[in-house]
C-alpha cells in the first residue's frame, strides 16, 4: 500500500536508468499482432470451458449472417444503393444537457437517428454523426456493432434520457432500441467476463479483450448504472437488471484476473488482452504488447468506485496504484509539433508525465511505429508517428490523487 503524497524519489532514479531517455536510440523489438478467437483455440481449452465459448462463436457467426442478410434484402429491386453514413462521433450525442432538453424536437431527432443505424444484432458502429438524417432503406450501419470509442455505449445513454423525457406513448419506441441494445451488451460479453472490440466478432486484434479507450469500463459503468436503477434506467424490467449486475460482476473478476503479474509483484494492464490467455497482446502496428498507463488509470478509478469491493479487489487498487506512482517521468518534457515533429527533453520542473506504453520485463517506456518497429527512445520515431499519437499523457496523476483518498478507508488486510 502507498501512503505517501508525493511521488516516490526512489523512482525517479530508477526510471532515468531506463531506456526512453532522450538519446538511447534503440529498436529493440518488433510488434506481433493479437490472434484472433477462432474455433481451433476454443479446441485447446479445458472441457469444462469448451461448450460456453463454442456457444458464444456460434452465436456471433450467427449475427454476422443475419446482419448480411438483413442488408441484402433491404437491397433488393434498389436502383442505387446509398452511400454509408457520415462521420462525426459521440459529440452529436450530448450527454450533459438539461433534462428538459431530452424531450426537445432536436434531441428527439438525433433519438430517431440512432435507431434507425442500430444494427440488427443491437449494437452501433463507432464515429457516426448521429445529428445527421436517419438511415435510408439499403444504407450500411456502417459496421458491425462496437463499444470502440464510446460507440453503443453513448448511443445508449443518450436513448434513455430521451426516454425518461417521453414517459408515454412517445418514448416506447425509444425503451425498446435501449432494451435491444442491452441485450446485445450482454450478449457481446465473452464468458470470462471481457468485451471484445467489435461483435459479431471480426477478427484479429479487435478480438481481444478491450480496454483500450475505455471500452470495458464504458460497458461495465453503463451496466452498473442499469443495475442500480438509476432514473432513466428505472424503466429496465427486474430479470434485464439483475442480469445487468451479474455482467458487472463478471467484468470485475476479469479485470482482477488481468493484472499483470510481473518480477512476483502485480502492477497494471494492458491496452487489450488475448481473448483466451488473458495476456497482453498487440494491435496496430505501433501498439505493441505492453502495460498501458492510461487504460490501467481508468480500471483504477472503476474499481474504486465499487460500493462494496472484495479483497482481491481492494488488494488490485494498491498493487495497481503502486505500479502507476513507480512510473511517474519527471523533469521532462513533451513537446509541441515544431518543424523537427514532438520531442521528448529535460526540463526541470515539469509537472509528471507517463508513458503510454511500458515494457512488461523492464518496467521502462517504449514506442511503435508504423513498420512494426518496437523503440526505446521516442524522438527516434517517424515523425508522422511521433506527431500522431499520444505517447505521453497526465491522466494518471488524477487517479492517483482519487487513490489517496480511497486509500484512506480501504486498508490492505
Amino acid at each position: 500500500m502507498i501512503r505517501t503524497s508525493r511521488y516516490l524519489p526512489l523512482a525517479v532514479a530508477a526510471i532515468l536508468l531506463c531506456a526512453g531517455m532522450p538519446g538511447s536510440a534503440e529498436v529493440i523489438g518488433t510488434m506481433t499482432p493479437g490472434e484472433p478467437l477462432s474455433e481451433t483455440r476454443i479446441a485447446s481449452l479445458p472441457a469444462a470451458q469448451r461448450a460456453v465459448w463454442t456457444e458464444y462463436w456460434r452465436r456471433s457467426l450467427e449475427r454476422t449472417s443475419a446482419d448480411k442478410a438483413a442488408l441484402a434484402a433491404e437491397r433488393q429491386g434498389l436502383a442505387h444503393i446509398p452511400a454509408g453514413p457520415p462521420t462525426g462521433g459521440t459529440a452529436s450525442m450530448p450527454l450533459g444537457r438539461d433534462p428538459t432538453w431530452y424531450g426537445s424536437d432536436e434531441a428527439r431527432g438525433i433519438a430517431a437517428t440512432i435507431i434507425s443505424f442500430q444494427t440488427p444484432a443491437g449494437g452501433w458502429d463507432k464515429n457516426q454523426d448521429r445529428a445527421g438524417p436517419p438511415r435510408l432503406r439499403g444504407q450500411t450501419w456502417g459496421s458491425v456493432g462496437t463499444i470502440d470509442n464510446g460507440a453503443t455505449t453513448t448511443e445508449l445513454r443518450f436513448l434513455a434520457r430521451v426516454q425518461l423525457a417521453l414517459p408515454g406513448q412517445d418514448g416506447v419506441g425509444l425503451r425498446a432500441a435501449f432494451l435491444k441494445g442491452l441485450r446485445y451488451l450482454l450478449e457481446a460479453q465473452y464468458p470470462n467476463g471481457g468485451w471484445p472490440q467489435y461483435y459479431p466478432l471480426q477478427g484479429g486484434y479487435h478480438d481481444a479483450v478491450t480496454f483500450n479507450d475505455d471500452a470495458l469500463v464504458n460497458a461495465s459503468q453503463l451496466l452498473a448504472d442499469v443495475a442500480a436503477r438509476e432514473e432513466a434506467y428505472a424503466f429496465v424490467p427486474d430479470a434485464l437488471a439483475a442480469e445487468a449486475q451479474r455482467a458487472v460482476d463478471r467484468s470485475v473478476l476479469l479485470i482482477v484476473r488481468t493484472q499483470v503479474v510481473a518480477g512476483g509483484k502485480h502492477t497494471g494492464w494492458g491496452q487489450q488482452h488475448d481473448a483466451i490467455s488473458l495476456m497482453p497482446v498487440g494491435a496496430r502496428n505501433f501498439e505493441p504488447a505492453s502495460l498501458a498507463s492510461n487504460e490501467s488509470s481508468s480500471l483504477l478509478a472503476f474499481l474504486m468506485e465499487l460500493p462494496n469491493p472484495s479483497p482481491e479487489v481492494v488488494r488490485a487498487i494498491h498493487d495497481g496504484a503502486a505500479w502507476l506512482e513507480a512510473r511517474a517521468l519527471l523533469d521532462l518534457e513533451w513537446t509541441g509539433a515544431g518543424p523537427d515533429g514532438r520531442r521528448l527533453r529535460p526540463k526541470l520542473g515539469t509537472r509528471p508525465l507517463w508513458a503510454r506504453f511500458y515494457d512488461i520485463r523492464t518496467m521502462c517506456p517504449i514506442f511503435g511505429d508504423r513498420d512494426k518497429t518496437i523503440h526505446d527512445d521516442v524522438n527516434e520515431l517517424s515523425l508522422e508517428r511521433r506527431n500522431g499519437y499520444s505517447w505521453f499523457g497526465n491522466h494518471p496523476a488524477r487517479v492517483l490523487g482519487l487513490y489517496r483518498t480511497w486509500a484512506i478507508s480501504h486498508l490492505v488486510n
